[in-house]
Order: C-alpha cells, then structure tokens, then sequence
C-alpha cells in the first residue's frame, strides 16, 4: 500500500508538471494566441472577442489555474470550431481510437508472444534466423509504408485480396459492429505487426535466457517436457518484464496511431488533433495534449502497480539475496 501512495503522489506530482509544461507550450508560441486562432485575415474586433471568450485577456495566472480547476472538474473547455464541449468531442475520437488500440495490442502479443516463443524452441538454426530477420524487417517497416502495403494487399476497390474497407469509420458508430470491426481490421493490423515485432524480441530474448536455467532444468526433472516447460513456467517467469514491455507498447500506440488514422481517415485522437492544429483551435489541442500524457503516464503506474505485484522480489527485496 505504501508503494502503491507513492506511485500515485508521483503521478499526481508528475501530472501537475505536464500541466504547466502544456500550458506554457502553446503560450510561447510567436504571435499573439488569440489571433493565430481568429486567422491572420481576422479584424481586430473578432480577435478581441475571442479573447475575450477565451479568457485570454486575464492574467496568465489566473488562465492557468482555470483552467486547471476545469480539467479537476472534467471541464475542458470548448472548441472555438465546432463550439461543442471539448471533452464530448475527445469522448467520441476515443471510441475509435482506444478500440483501435486494443485491437493493435491483441494482435501485437499474439505475434510477439508465438513468434518469440517458437524462435526460442525451435532447433533449426535456420527457422531461429528466419525468425529473427521477421523481427527486424517487421521492426523497421514505418507505419505509413506498412498500412499502404496492407491496403494494396487487402483493402476493397485496389486490393488484391478484397476483404476489408481501406477509409472511414461508420457514422454511426459502434451500433454498426461488424462494420466497425471491419473498418479497423487493416489499422490494427498495421500497428500490431510492427509493436509485434518489438515484443518478439523482448519474448526471445526473456525466454532464452530462462532455457538454460535451473529452474526449467528441475521443471523438465519432475516430468515436464521442453515445450511444457516453458509454456508453464518460463512465461510466467518472464511475465513480469513482458507485462512493462507490452504496457509500454500500448501508451506509444497513442502516438503511433496517429499516422495510422490519417493514412486510413479514422475520425480518431490523432486524426483530431492533427485537424485541430491545422484549423488553429489551440484551447483543444492545449486539453487534448494534456489528456494524452495523462493517459501515458497513468498507464505507467498501472505497470508499475502490476510489476510489483508479479514479482515477489520487489516486494520483498531482503529475501533476494
């Protein structure tokens, strides 16, 4: 519990940070703030009254600490495009993105966790390196040239092979489902496969160096095969370090989906905060920045809450020697 307070009076801490750090970003910015988001073109009446509804006419103090006193409320403001409430508008990219993500996790474990698992047991040397060059080809292949290949390959109306949609998400949503599903079969699959080539790696290596250990030497002793062996004890071994590796593949995905819901025209965050920045609608980019890294480093406590607790030997580190 001790441990737990004070990942979470850091996070606490560390959030305050980023808050000030955003806020501070956008303010920095050359120009006057409320007439890069009127338009160089604007009158001087239509920059005041922006400022003036944007509070931008305060003190920078007192900007802040309202706005921070809104984000503690769960208010974020509101959007000078669309005038709609900045936190119902990152609440419907959310169900695209967040999705999207998942879908790309659970793609990601099961070509990093089988993969990795077969590059370790097999004797082969030749199906080892076969295996190793997948894991630095899928690795190194960027996210925009991997989604135009899979599209090419895959996508209806230019695919070779017609089986899912290559643009857009339905309108209505998620009362759609297999429709949905559909729209976000090649993204996921384009992010799976590079982050599932990176937690292959991580899997390969965890699982190697526990091949030749006592332990699954006394495993095999009591019956076991090689195979069983691993299976039952190595990965729960190595869990711990693949627990933070894959939490740390899922916060990145944030980012690296944002490429992905461009090239596939995703109405998700990263598509959103990309068309933000461009129509110059900083009061939502300065909320949806913020909730970003609140997501990154919330993400981090949760691993770091979960590697603790599935390692015995952070909880109790006098017994490790």
């Amino acid at each position: 519990m001790r441990f737990v307070l004070q990942r979470l009076a850091l996070f606490v801490v560390t959030l305050l940070g980023v808050s000030v750090l955003v806020f501070a970003a956008l303010r920095v910015l050359p120009g006057d703030m409320a007439q890069l988001m009127a338009g160089m073109n604007s009158t001087p009446g239509r920059v005041a009254s922006i400022r003036k509804s944007m509070g931008l006419d305060r003190p920078v103090f007192e900007q802040y600490t309202g706005w921070l006193w809104g984000l503690m409320h769960g208010d974020f403001g509101m959007s000078m495009l669309t005038g709609r409430a900045i936190a119902a508008t990152v609440k419907t990219r959310a169900s695209v993105t967040f999705p999207l993500i998942a879908l790309g996790l659970l793609a990601a474990m099961v070509i990093g966790l089988v993969f990795g698992y077969e590059a370790t047991m097999s004797h082969r040397p030749a199906v080892r390196v076969m295996f190793h060059l997948l894991a630095l080809v899928g690795g190194a292949i960027p996210a925009l040239w991997g989604g135009l290949l899979l599209i090419l390959l895959f996508s209806k109306g230019m695919g070779i092979i017609g089986l899912f949609p290559s643009q857009g998400f339905p309108a209505s949503g998620w009362r759609q489902p297999v429709q949905a599903l559909s729209s976000l079969a090649l993204p996921a699959l384009t992010v799976g496969i590079i982050d599932g080539a990176t937690l292959m790696r991580y899997t390969r290596s965890a699982l190697t160096e526990l091949l030749s250990s006592d332990v699954i030497a006394m495993t095999m002793a009591s019956g076991y095969t090689r195979r069983q062996a691993m299976v039952r004890v190595g990965f729960r071994l190595a869990l711990p370090q693949l627990v933070s590796v894959t939490g740390l593949l899922f916060a990145s995905m944030v980012t690296g989906v944002m490429v992905i819901e461009n090239l596939f025209a995703l109405p998700g965050i990263g598509y959103g905060l990309v068309t933000d920045l461009g129509n110059r609608d900083l009061i939502a980019v300065q909320s949806e920045l913020f909730m970003l890294a609140a997501f990154f480093l919330f993400v981090g406590f949760i691993v770091d809450v979960i590697h603790r607790l599935l390692d015995p030997r952070m909880r109790h580190p006098e017994q490790e020697g």
